[in-house]
């Protein structure tokens, strides 16, 4: 990890920090997401929310599979001021896709500072209205929806579950959320306890919220589809794999939604990964604890897909 990637985020290094990052992260082709015909890729296009233009998408599957297939609707970290549709993918094809026989719809949702709420979590409300209305042109199962995201994503995993919820929108069967960003209050006992030691520390969580909500940041009505942490009424949402380490920022306010979806008569599978940090199975992939989560997670996605 580089020095820059260890010292924790500033508003006053957020834009040559999103500038390093954009230059550093793998961005892969269309084609060389193919990987030499192993999957069917094309970057999509669905009607945005109001006032937002298109939303951006990258669909991918295996190739050569005949029929509609369960969807990974996936949404990337960063943050929600980082991050690119792209570069998850080439993972999420490898570990998922191609042995569960999945398709994935990886979104490009608009990023923090120059989009602020409500503006990432409509752009994925978009794209996911639009891939249960576009599910049979596209090959995909609108029956089999399955939500899921990492970090910021996962945040934005949760808030999209609420949205749909409430709107009456497509009825995903499963939401995944790895290390889920959910709380803009920042005041948690682990987010205390790992202040200047997690790789994603209070002090970059609070740049990152402040980024997102502007104005809003620690108001106290914020809706839930900003930060569902906020959310006081978990009923009638999909099947939940809630994952955090122990070691990270995040770990409270993760473990706080899986009983909150509890107290709710929901479903929620807990995992905290002893001495894992905030990223810990893409800083390691091949730490047997990395490998162990990979595992926990795709024996969660088989049951949810009755595999």
């Amino acid at each position: 990890m580089g020095e820059a990637a260890r010292r924790p985020l500033t508003p006053q290094d957020l834009a040559a920090r999103q500038e390093q990052d954009a230059a550093a992260r793998p961005r892969p082709t269309v084609r060389e997401l193919t990987d030499g015909g192993r999957f069917e890729v094309a970057e999509v296009c669905a009607p945005g929310p109001r006032g937002g233009g298109e939303v951006r998408l990258v669909s991918a599957r295996p190739a050569g599979i005949a029929g509609p297939l369960p969807l990974l609707y996936y949404l990337h970290g960063g943050g929600m001021i980082m991050g690119n549709a792209w570069s998850v993918l080439p993972r999420l094809l490898r570990e998922w896709a191609l042995p569960l026989r999945l398709a994935v719809l990886s979104v490009e949702y608009r990023l923090a500072p120059r989009a602020q709420y409500p503006d990432p979590v409509e752009d994925c409300y978009a794209g996911l209205v639009w891939a249960a209305d576009q599910a049979a042109e596209q090959g995909f199962d609108a029956d089999r929806i399955i939500l899921g995201g990492k970090s910021a994503g996962a945040g934005l995993t949760a808030a999209l579950a609420l949205l749909t919820r409430d709107r009456g929108g497509p009825a995903p069967i499963g939401q995944l959320l790895l290390s889920p960003m959910l709380d803009d209050r920042n005041d948690t006992f682990s987010g205390h306890q790992m202040a200047g030691v997690d790789t994603w520390d209070r002090t970059s969580n609070a740049t990152a919220w402040q980024a997102l909500l502007g104005d809003r940041y620690g108001a106290a009505d914020l809706p839930p589809y900003a930060a569902p942490a906020r959310a006081t009424e978990l009923s009638g949402l999909p099947p939940a794999y809630v994952e955090v380490g122990s070691a990270e920022t995040f770990r409270d306010e993760a473990v706080a939604y899986a009983q909150a979806i509890w107290r709710s008569g929901g479903e929620a599978e807990l995992h905290v990964w002893a001495g894992a940090c905030h990223g810990f199975d893409t800083l390691a992939p091949r730490a047997a604890l990395s490998q162990d989560a990979l595992d926990a997670r795709t024996r969660w996605l088989r049951r949810i897909l009755g595999r």
